[in-house]
């Protein structure tokens, strides 16, 4: 997910290196599992436009891709771009059966979801930076941004790197599944693992939760925490708790900006 950079015109849709993804197709792969899949060309927001949905009574289960989002946002309102068709954009209307304080997990488990099946069907080490990023040798590949239009209901809005060049990156921070020497950088195959990934994560949430923490690069971390507001904390990753939220030195934490500083031995 390329963060706050130049914004890609859409005559870059005429890259043969990035071919169009096939709704007809992935939608009869991914019909089984419940999902129901759109492909738009163009859109401000996949995220603002599942949303619309939510309001109007949509059932879970409504995935959109776009191949060009105009008007992206990251966490904490920052806006994010990626050339059309370099990328995953897309995303999932989720009503699952949770108690209220676990739904601050959604995001959480979505990007173990990425995570789990990058490493197991793009042969990459992908880990997890707390809340929900996915990282790969400590650059950034992937960010998740849940809201909650209604309640009950969940938009979570993935974006993943494919065959983003470093020319087109923010900052050397950020990678791709390409640049990552990934064992495929085929969209619609990445998208496909990732869907089915997260139905199995949300099968078993318990489950998910101690996975998300066994692939949680940030705890055991000597950590800075950018905190809303402007202040700031620092201290040892110690644990994610019952409600998703990072406890440092003793003191949980629901959101913030984790910066990594070194590995803290035992």
């Amino acid at each position: 997910m390329a963060q706050t950079g130049a914004v890609a015109h859409p005559s870059s849709f005429g890259d043969l290196e990035r071919p169009p993804l096939r709704e007809r197709s992935l939608q009869r792969a991914l019909a089984p599992d419940g999902w129901r899949l759109e492909v738009v060309e163009q859109t401000d927001s996949t995220n603002a436009r599942v949303a619309e949905r939510a309001l109007a009574g949509e059932p879970a289960g409504l995935v959109v891709v776009a191949e060009f989002q105009e008007a992206g946002r990251g966490r904490l309102d920052r806006t994010w771009v990626s050339p059309p068709r370099a990328g995953l954009t897309f995303s999932v209307l989720l009503r699952p059966d949770l108690p209220r304080q676990q739904m601050s997990w959604l995001p959480l488990l979505t990007g173990l979801a990425v995570a789990t099946a990058l490493r197991d069907n793009a042969e990459v080490d992908a880990v997890l930076k707390w809340p929900n990023d996915v990282l790969v040798s400590g650059r950034k590949l992937c960010g998740v941004l849940a809201e909650m239009p209604v309640p009950g209901a969940a938009v979570v809005g993935v974006g993943l790197n494919v065959t983003t060049r470093a020319s087109e990156l923010p900052n050397e921070q950020a990678t791709s599944l390409r640049l990552c020497g990934a064992g495929t950088s085929d969209r619609a195959t990445v998208l496909r693992a990732v869907l089915r990934s997260l139905s199995r994560v949300l099968r078993d949430v318990g489950a998910a939760q101690a996975a998300y923490r066994q692939l949680c690069s940030t705890l055991g971390t000597q950590v800075r925490i950018d905190l809303p507001g402007g202040s700031s904390a620092s201290g040892r990753a110690q644990a994610v708790d019952a409600a998703g939220h990072l406890v440092v030195d003793g003191v949980t934490h629901a959101a913030g900006d984790v910066v990594h500083l070194r590995t803290v031995t035992p």
